[in-house]
This record gives C-alpha cells, sequence and structure tokens, in this order.
C-alpha cells in the first residue's frame, strides 16, 4: 500500500471518529446545552426534560432545610439591586447542603434541572446551582481600630 492511500485512509478515519463524537455530543443527558432566561422558560409552557435557568437570587429568600438536606430559593430575572424582588420569582429547590461560597443573596446563578407543575406552585427540582464569580473585585475596606 502506497503512502499517499495510508495517508488517505488514516484522514479517513479520522475524519469519521470526530464526526462521530460530535454527533455524539449534540445529544442526550450530557450534552453541551445553553441556559434559557426566566422569560424563555415562562414562554416556553410546561418544559419536559432537563433543563438550565439563568437568573438571580432574590434577596432573602434563601433558607436552609437541614433536616430535609435542601435548599430553597428563588430565582429572578433581573439582579436585586436593579430591580428590588420581583413579584413572581422561580421556586427552586436544591437536593443538596453544598453550594459554592459564592452563592448568595443576589448571586448571578444557573440552575440546571426539571420543573415540577404537579403541585399548586410550579417549583423548580435543581439538581445542580452554578453561582457565577463575580466580575470585578473590590478590596474589603480596612477595619476599624
Amino acid at each position: 500500500m502506497s503512502k499517499g492511500v495510508q495517508i488517505a485512509l488514516g484522514a479517513s478515519v479520522i475524519a469519521v471518529l470526530l464526526g462521530w463524537y460530535a454527533s455524539r455530543s449534540l445529544e442526550g443527558e450530557g450534552a453541551y446545552r445553553y441556559f434559557q432566561t426566566l422569560g424563555e422558560l415562562r414562554a416556553a409552557g410546561e418544559v419536559p426534560g432537563h433543563v438550565r435557568v439563568h437568573g438571580f437570587v432574590a434577596q432573602g429568600s434563601i433558607s436552609r432545610d437541614v433536616a430535609g438536606r435542601q435548599i430553597h430559593f428563588a430565582v429572578q430575572s433581573r439582579p436585586p439591586h436593579e430591580a428590588g424582588t420581583e413579584a413572581s420569582p422561580l421556586s427552586v429547590a436544591y437536593g443538596s447542603l453544598e453550594v459554592s461560597d459564592m452563592f448568595k443573596d443576589g448571586a448571578e446563578v444557573v440552575v440546571e434541572g426539571r420543573l415540577d407543575t404537579s403541585g399548586p406552585v410550579p417549583v423548580f427540582r435543581a439538581t445542580n446551582v452554578l453561582a457565577k464569580c463575580p466580575s470585578k473585585f473590590q478590596a474589603q475596606p480596612p477595619a476599624a481600630s
């Protein structure tokens, strides 16, 4: 077999493997997915399956249920320092007590999970909470002596 045929065969195998990998990456639970805004989630109505939703933690909404090993909080579409507390934030129940240090009131978050509409109030059952690191860090003022 000549070198040209070997190179062409090797390049063909690599192209097929890359195509297979790309097609597998675009489907299934582990696929790369963009997040939706709160408005997009509400406009979509009932969403079957796993979704990502972007928002901001509503001021004073974080409560930890240590016995139930859950954290409950609300997500709103605009930052609390701009919009205050919105009238209809999304209720979120996260099935873990472990969250990032960045998770606090007003934090920008992306929650992953499913929207549960079986109860009287829709609740987003989060399987993962991603808190965004602030884009600008500021030094703390020196402590008064």
